[in-house]
């Protein structure tokens, strides 16, 4: 696949992901404002059941529609039609089990709650198929339209219920409003309809595919909302607001990067999957490029991390910092894994992609276990230890069979290593100086960006070259069709 179209859907892909996480960052921070810490967690009651029931929609058939090569109308049909069966099943579930959730929590609102909030299932299994097609055919310019759209009239209406005062109502309706504004915006800007076709054959074989996704995907979130059970139940729920606010900015960099990555890479591995050298090739691309623009949001937030805290948190949140730290160090790896995990996807071992995964499951729930008599923090340098371990375990299967061992991983990793130690020099110089947390923040921040730029460019940086290459490239090519 042309190498350019590549870096243009990734650039899209994270304009995309940046804009929106932009927009939930600045209506998160008003609707605290407005809203009750009641009213937030009255909501986290119900997201646990829609995150796992969400799971089984979107993770299964929309990889296998965008792995397998010669997809055609009837394969995305026989998905459509099973998704919106087997969505409204769902949605059923949770309509008759809504008064149970109540009585469980002890909560009468919930209810009406989980039964308007469920019906995000249903949109899901729209945009599912919808989604599919335009990352297998690289479209993802509708993507960032669709996010956009759905994003901004979300936070409109959310933030406008919020402040004529209806409570917890504002959050329902953002939620749903942004996935389905996103989802008809995708409906009417992409060709594709669902035809009167169906095959259960067709079916068949994408479930042998995406089967084992789903219990990769399902897995890892009970394994992920069971983390944070751990915490509430064993600790005070100050302890998890401190774990939880030390990952969430961390998050946010990781997120935006790797999800752009992940969703473009995949369906651009999934053309040559026939090819390994070009996959691996293209593999090597991913790590490289990802690991140049993620180190230096990781290292540069750890290296501010008490300042930053202090200024946007306050002081009572300092605590978080020393978390924020560990978790900055975790996400480090995730170029590995995720090119890893891509190439392992995208030639059809979807076999693999649920055995390593489960080894590494089980890896972090026995760090998790050692580590919960000791703390929070523990628990936090529990998950860094998990996920270093599961580098090791990703890399390993494209061993063979890409040729792409650990030795050459590494030091596709460690390309920017001499600009992030240059970074890490100024900017802890930097933070010597006895300024307040703002003007801090004002000298570490600048100094890091110059140093890590400057230093790119006089060490000849290869991926800073490119990168910048197919960025003016892409502006360039948007400039000529206005």
């Amino acid at each position: 696949m042309n190498s350019k179209k590549v870096l243009t859907n990734l650039i899209w892909r994270f304009l995309e992901r940046s804009g929106a996480q932009i927009v939930n960052f600045v209506v998160t921070i008003i609707l605290a404002r407005l809203l009750s810490p009641e009213h937030y967690g009255t909501i986290a009651l119900v997201t646990v059941f829609i995150t796992i029931l969400q799971t089984f929609v979107d993770s299964g058939f929309g990889n296998a529609l965008i792995q397998k090569k010669d997809a055609d109308d009837l394969d995305f049909s026989s998905v459509f039609y099973f998704n919106m069966v087997s969505c409204s099943v769902l949605y059923l579930a949770m309509f008759f089990a809504a008064p149970f959730i109540a009585d469980f929590y002890g909560v009468a609102e919930l209810t009406a709650i989980v039964r308007v909030i469920s019906l995000k299932l249903i949109v899901s299994g729209v945009k599912n198929v919808q989604q599919a097609y335009v990352s297998k055919h690289m479209m993802f310019k509708n993507f960032f339209y669709a996010t956009s759209t759905g994003t901004v009239l979300a936070a409109i209406v959310g933030i406008a219920m919020a402040y004529m005062g209806y409570g917890v109502w504002a959050l329902v309706a953002q939620q749903l409003i942004n996935l389905t504004v996103g989802t008809a915006v995708l409906w009417f800007t992409v060709s594709w309809r669902p035809k009167l076709i169906f095959s259960f054959k067709r079916l068949k074989g994408l479930i042998s595919y995406g089967w084992k996704l789903l219990a990769v995907s399902l897995i890892n979130t009970m394994y992920n909302e069971g983390r944070q059970l751990v915490i509430g139940k064993v600790y005070t729920a100050a302890d998890l607001a401190v774990y939880n606010k030390g990952r969430q900015f961390p998050d946010l960099f990781v997120n935006n990067v790797n999800t752009s990555i992940d969703s473009v890479l995949f369906p651009a591995l999934s053309n040559e999957q026939d090819n390994k050298e070009n996959v691996k090739a293209m593999t090597r691309r991913a790590i490289r490029i990802s690991s140049y623009i993620l180190s230096p949001f990781m290292v540069g937030l750890a290296l501010v991390s008490e300042p930053l805290t202090v200024f946007l948190l306050t002081e009572k949140w300092i605590e978080s910092a020393r978390f924020m730290v560990v978790f900055c160090i975790a996400f480090l790896f995730r170029p590995l894994n995720t090119a890893n995990l891509n190439a392992i996807k995208a030639i059809g071992r979807s076999d693999i992609f649920l055995k390593i995964d489960i080894i590494k499951i089980v890896v972090g729930i026995i760090a998790l276990i050692i580590a919960v008599p000791h703390g929070t923090f523990a628990i936090a340098i529990s998950f860094l230890v998990s996920s270093a371990i599961g580098v090791f375990i990703n890399v390993s299967p494209n061993k063979k069979l890409l040729n792409y061992g650990y030795i050459e991983q590494i030091k596709d990793l460690l390309n920017p290593i001499i600009p992030i130690l240059a970074m890490i020099i100024t900017t802890y110089a930097a933070g010597c100086l006895s300024l307040s947390p703002f003007l801090m923040l004002c000298v570490q921040v600048p100094v890091g960006i110059i140093t890590y730029i400057v230093v790119s460019a006089i060490t000849k940086n290869e991926s800073f070259h490119y990168s910048l290459s197919m960025i003016k490239r892409f502006f360039k090519k948007r400039g000529k069709d206005k």
